[in-house]
C-alpha cells in the first residue's frame, strides 16, 4: 500500500498513522486507533494508540465543535476510515 495516499482519506489515514508513531493524540490519530485491527490486516503496523479511541475522538469533536455538530462529524469521519479501508482491501 505504498499509494496509501491516493486512496480515499488517504492523506488523513497517513497522517494519523504518523501522529500515533509520534504519540500524538489528534484527531487523525485516534481515528487510526479506531481502524487500527483493520489497518494491522491491511499490512500498515499500527500501534494499539489509546484506550477507547471512539469515545476519545467523540469527547474531541464535543470539545472543538459542540455536541450538537460532534455526532454528525464523527460519523463523517468514520465514513472516511471505511472508505479507506475499503479501497486498500480493493488494491490489496
Amino acid at each position: 500500500m505504498d499509494d496509501a495516499g491516493l486512496l480515499p482519506g488517504g492523506e488523513l489515514i497517513e497522517r494519523g498513522l504518523r501522529d500515533v508513531v509520534e504519540g500524538r493524540e489528534t484527531t487523525a490519530a485516534l481515528l487510526v486507533a479506531i481502524g487500527a485491527p483493520r489497518l494491522r490486516a491491511l499490512g500498515r503496523p499500527v500501534s494499539h494508540g489509546w484506550s477507547n479511541p471512539e469515545h476519545r475522538l467523540y469527547e474531541r469533536l464535543a470539545g472543538e465543535f459542540g455536541a450538537d455538530e460532534a455526532h454528525s462529524r464523527y460519523n463523517a469521519l468514520i465514513r472516511v476510515l471505511v472508505s479507506f479501508e475499503r479501497a486498500a482491501e480493493c488494491v490489496s
